[in-house]
């Protein structure tokens, strides 16, 4: 029979980027806790699945539906930025510079590991098109090989409907030097120079 101990462990060990030694750790340190530490972490991981859900407009993870970002009168229901993953919408929302909706797809193609267009959210953005409030879509897949396949294969896919398409771009970070780049980034840079005004 396993210890509740070890139970934990082997839970902890499972999550992404805890190896055995962290999970060992982590699950000494609970044991050592208040338990209402523990009450506290078992009561969130519960909401976890039983009070977030899918919008049903965007995709996006949320505890109402539609979502707060769908739900803004204020924001631009024209533009919206398709990316793979909830965590992106973060990653864009703390530029501050982004006003208008989402798309999450839930992944990109990656015919390697089985996953293809069914796979993804791409149906529920065809319908969002369909209705034709939307006038550009910004894939903002990841910039690499599954994120570029992705983007590409929506473009094509999108462009009949006449809707803009645009992609992000990439390249040189702000503050970068040359010396300190690598060369695909490089390459990247060199490819989506535009024209100085």
């Amino acid at each position: 029979m396993t210890s509740p101990i070890d139970k934990l462990i082997y839970a902890l060990g499972k999550l992404p980027g805890v190896g055995e030694r962290t999970a060992t750790r982590l699950a000494f340190f609970l044991l050592k806790s208040s338990k209402q530490i523990s009450r506290d972490l078992s009561e969130a991981l519960k909401d976890l699945h039983e009070k977030i859900k899918l919008c049903q407009v965007c995709c996006n993870i949320t505890q109402e539906n539609p979502c707060r970002i769908c739900s803004d009168t204020r924001r631009e229901a024209h533009l919206i930025c398709v990316v793979e993953e909830p965590s992106d919408v973060t990653a864009v929302e703390k530029t501050s510079s982004f006003r208008g909706r989402y798309h999450v797809l839930h992944g990109a193609l990656s015919p390697l590991d089985g996953i293809g267009p069914d796979d993804l959210k791409v149906k529920e953005l065809l319908e969002r098109l369909k209705d034709g409030g939307p006038k550009e879509l910004i894939l903002a897949t990841n910039s690499n090989v599954e994120g570029d396949a992705t983007a590409f294969y929506l473009s094509r896919l999108f462009k009949p409907l006449g809707v803009r398409i645009t992609r992000l771009a990439s390249g040189i970070p702000v503050g970068g030097e040359l010396e300190y780049l690598d060369a695909s980034t490089l390459a990247k840079a060199l490819e989506q120079r535009r024209e100085m005004s």
